[in-house]
């Protein structure tokens, strides 16, 4: 599988010429590109083609070994002033070559993201769509306000821009969309429909939002909204001086789920899921603090920390439950390969008692989860990750990023999750799969190369190597050890 996993990204690469996400790549924000005129209008246009190569962990049936191909196109046209803004913006997306068989029953479950998108589709291989990504009016109220109404992306942890390029990246790359994220890496992404007010007084910023998500993620049709209500407030607040740059977000997310018939995911039996028909009702209230530390000799340091708890109501049960991230990373003056090394520890609590009224497992609400979790098949939910990455950019602007993760499920008595929310009326958002009374998971290692090739091309190959353990083995006894790899190409104008 390995051999057939690597000649499948080779032949990919030939055909590929372009692209990226910036999150994935703990580098510089790079300069905002000039918007394209056609009159007093902006006209903006992406292309995004990526072929995966799946090799997930060895059931006894079902297929494991695959490849497939999806393309999104976005072509958007608006204006912006000082005083005013609005965008229209259409997205075309198509998937093929599904694996037809990837999808088997629990434990196995869905055996890849391949196996994931036939399920969200009614079973098909070959699918398109096209539908509205994004339609908003933006405009300037008093007081440094600004406001905005309609269909847009959201990122929580970025309402502000640090100017501090370092400090951008890691708010950028490390601390947005843990919670709440347009799920950029998907084959269709996600919108919000809704409105996002912000208000700057001082250096500090206060920005409140409410909308609905409309589907998307995995499903090609990204039209429709979902019957979930989310709200989110935040505090920003810069600490710069001479040598350093900081910047403190305090923030609160109220999550109301109301969609009928919803199965919800979590470690009781099926028949008191089943019986179980409350909604959820979930506030999330936390903080996070990044600090860059500028030297003469010894390079730059920096070091961050999130931390979020839980309450309100998960059906019949009490919500209980926490998270919190810590890292540090240091960018020693190397010149030509400019590197960046960082170690961190990332916690999601998990269920201890599944028989009891209390919900325990950290619920990561609506996030995008790639930043974090590359090889995407786990998530911050019941889940201990010890992680290590070493980032260089290398001349002609080629990146290279490599991670290390030690997994382990946070509580033995709770599931090991998966998915990144809800994006269609009818399915929960995330799966689970049994722990069989074990803790350790998984060991992952990947690498990505990125590949800017000028005029608005660029190109992305990554590969990632999971080493199952004991949760892993006991549910996939014809081997524990997965693959993953891609070459991706973008085109933006």
């Amino acid at each position: 599988m390995l051999r057939n996993l690597k000649v499948t990204l080779l032949m990919t690469s030939v055909f590929a010429c372009a692209p990226l996400f910036a999150q994935q790549q703990p580098q510089a924000a790079p300069a905002k590109d000039s918007p394209h005129k056609l009159g007093p209008l902006n006209v903006s246009m992406s292309w995004r083609f990526r072929t995966e190569a799946w090799d997930f962990f060895q059931p006894p049936q079902g297929q494991n070994a695959y490849g497939f191909e999806h393309s999104l196109l976005k072509i958007g046209i608006g204006q912006k002033t000082e005083a005013f803004e609005w965008l229209l913006e259409g997205a075309a997306d198509g998937i093929v070559d599904l694996p037809p068989s990837a999808v088997q029953p629990a434990p196995l479950g869905q055996l890849g993201l391949g196996a994931t998108y036939y399920a969200a589709n009614g079973s098909d291989r070959n699918i398109a769509s096209g539908f509205l990504k994004q339609a908003y009016i933006g405009f300037k109220l008093p007081a440094k306000g600004k406001a905005k109404l309609g269909r847009f992306t959201f990122l929580d942890g970025a309402e502000v821009q640090p100017k501090d390029k370092t400090l951008a990246t890691l708010v950028n790359t490390r601390i947005a969309q843990r919670l709440i994220g347009d799920f950029s890496f998907s084959a269709v992404q996600r919108s919000f429909d809704g409105v996002q007010l912000g208000l700057n007084a001082g250096n500090s910023n206060f920005t409140l939002f409410g909308a609905r998500p409309a589907e998307g993620v995995y499903q090609v049709q990204g039209m429709d909204e979902l019957n979930i209500n989310l709200f989110y407030g935040s505090f920003t607040l810069p600490v710069t001086t001479k040598n350093n740059a900081g910047e403190l977000r305090v923030f609160a997310i109220g999550y109301m789920d109301d969609r009928a018939g919803v199965l919800k995911t979590d470690n009781r039996t099926a028949a008191v899921r089943t019986a179980d028909t409350g909604q959820i009702r979930i506030g999330t209230y936390g903080a996070d603090y990044v600090h860059v530390l500028h030297t003469d000799r010894e390079g730059q340091f920096d070091f961050l920390g999130w931390g979020a708890f839980q309450n309100g109501g998960w059906g019949v049960q009490t919500q209980k439950a926490e998270a919190f991230v810590g890292e540090l990373g240091w960018q020693p003056p190397v010149h030509r390969i400019n590197p960046w090394f960082s170690a961190g520890y990332s916690y999601g609590s998990g269920d201890s008692n599944s028989t009891d009224n209390i919900h325990g497992t950290f619920f990561q609400i609506m996030p995008t989860p790639r930043p974090y979790d590359r090889f995407p098949f786990y998530n911050m939910m019941n889940n201990d990750d010890f992680y290590g990455s070493a980032a260089f950019r290398l001349p002609h602007a080629l990146a290279v990023r490599s991670e290390l993760h030690a997994l382990r499920l946070a509580s033995p008595k709770d599931l090991w999750y998966g998915g990144g929310g809800a994006f269609q009326g009818n399915t929960f958002g995330y799966t689970g799969r049994p722990s069989g009374g074990a803790r350790s998971l998984a060991n992952v290692w990947d690498a990505s190369l990125d590949v800017p090739l000028g005029h608005g091309f660029s190109i992305t190959t990554y590969y990632a190597y999971a080493w199952g353990k004991t949760v892993i083995a006991n549910i996939f006894p014809g081997g524990p050890n997965g693959q993953f790899g891609y070459v991706e190409t973008n085109f933006r104008f």
